[in-house]
């Protein structure tokens, strides 16, 4: 058997790997991370004016279309957050904190009480 040193963490060798372990996938962030070289902190800046969609989500409901088109104008929807507790700041689809609705110059903010850390993100990616 001829070995490749470039061959991929799982795909076996002379070494003594069992090629019927499970492949190891590089991180989707590797780019990113900071290398010896000091090339990392660069690749960070290629992506730090791409814009992306932050949402604060107040709560959710659920009901039947015929009770949708007989809402008018004053009608209350309930939602399913209790009053109180902290909102979820999304970006771009995924959680990244919670907090709490603020007024800043007579419009509404989010003061963030809590922050979603990377590992956490990336674990929930994974699921």
């Amino acid at each position: 058997m001829t070995t490749n040193s470039s061959s991929a963490v799982g795909a076996g060798d002379a070494l003594g790997n069992d090629p019927k372990a499970p492949r190891i996938q590089p991180s989707p962030y590797a780019l990113l991370e900071e290398t010896p070289g000091g090339g990392g902190a660069n690749d960070i800046e290629m992506v730090m004016d791409v814009p992306v969609q932050i949402t604060v989500e107040l709560g959710r409901s659920k009901m039947q279309i015929r009770h949708l088109v007989a809402l008018t104008y004053g009608a209350v929807i309930e939602l399913d957050v209790p009053a109180g507790e902290p909102l979820d700041v999304v970006v771009n689809g995924t959680l990244v904190a919670q907090g709490e609705v603020v007024i800043v110059n007579d419009r509404y903010a989010i003061r963030l009480t809590d922050i979603v850390t990377p590992a956490e993100r990336l674990r929930k990616l994974h699921r």
